[in-house]
């Protein structure tokens, strides 16, 4: 068994709903997040960068000894994972938008993605809807600027909530019965949703799924804590430390906040 620490990367402070989901299931886990928060948002970015950046988080990870890494960002997943797993001798846990489950479950057969530029123009997304979703409407939303505005600190604000409205009120008039977030930042807009959509639409993200199949790669590979004792957690940012330690600081786990430079 391996007490090493779970590496997780987000393109700020999104993933830290993931790192919650994979702490509440395995609890004597050790993790190590890192909130790149300095490059967010990763979705407006090109193809070419977005691998530079997710290369330069696993090698900080790797750095720390890490024995796994979870890329908890639909963006980078979509973009470098497949490079990720090739080029590098451990393993990956990628983000998919959870389009399977709602095209599933729809009775209207209409499906709403709330993504970014970067996830919805990707390859992976596009195989994804295909397999998953024939004869659904995929009703595909840009959700330009909330990213930034999460990694601002800005989510009680007005000018947030009249954004999410302009961009789900269109997919509501289209008859949308579930709503896929297929980004990590927007768990955190959930209580927002749930005031502007009626009750018969569903949201789904994916962070319990990430975490569920975390647990078993770990298993799989020989690779889960023998801990008796709860894990320790050490988060990094190079943006703001204080927004990155208020989606964390309700937590009862033993957690360090750093900025650091990576």
């Amino acid at each position: 068994m391996d007490d090493r620490p779970i590496g997780i990367f987000d393109s700020g402070i999104g993933g830290t709903s993931i790192w919650g989901e994979i702490q509440e299931l395995m609890p004597y886990e050790n993790c190590i997040y890192l909130a790149d928060s300095k490059y967010a948002p990763y979705g407006e970015k090109s193809q070419e960068r977005i691998l530079e950046l997710s290369i330069k988080n696993t090698e900080y990870l790797l750095n720390q000894n890490c024995k796994l890494i979870v890329v908890a960002c639909n963006t980078a997943t979509t973009n470098a994972i497949s490079y990720l797993r090739s080029n590098y001798n451990l393993p990956f846990i990628g983000i998919e938008p959870a389009i399977k489950p709602a095209a599933i479950n729809t009775k209207s057969k209409i499906i709403g993605i709330l993504a970014t530029k970067g996830t919805l123009s990707s390859s992976l997304f596009h195989s994804t809807t295909k397999n998953h979703a024939a004869g659904i409407t995929v009703l595909e939303q840009r959700g330009t600027g909330l990213v930034e505005m999460i990694e601002n600190g800005q989510l009680r604000s007005k000018e947030l909530y009249r954004l999410l409205e302009s961009y789900i009120k269109p997919m509501l008039d289209q008859g949308m019965d579930y709503l896929v977030l297929g980004c990590t930042h927007y768990p955190y807009l959930i209580p927002l949703l749930k005031k502007m959509l009626p009750e018969h639409v569903t949201i789904i993200d994916s962070g319990e799924a990430v975490a569920r199949q975390t647990k078993i790669v770990l298993e799989k590979n020989s690779l889960l804590s023998n801990a008796t004792k709860l894990g320790s957690h050490q988060f990094y940012t190079n943006g703001d430390e204080t927004v990155l330690s208020s989606k964390i600081e309700s937590t009862t786990v033993k957690y360090t906040v750093q900025s650091k430079d990576f």
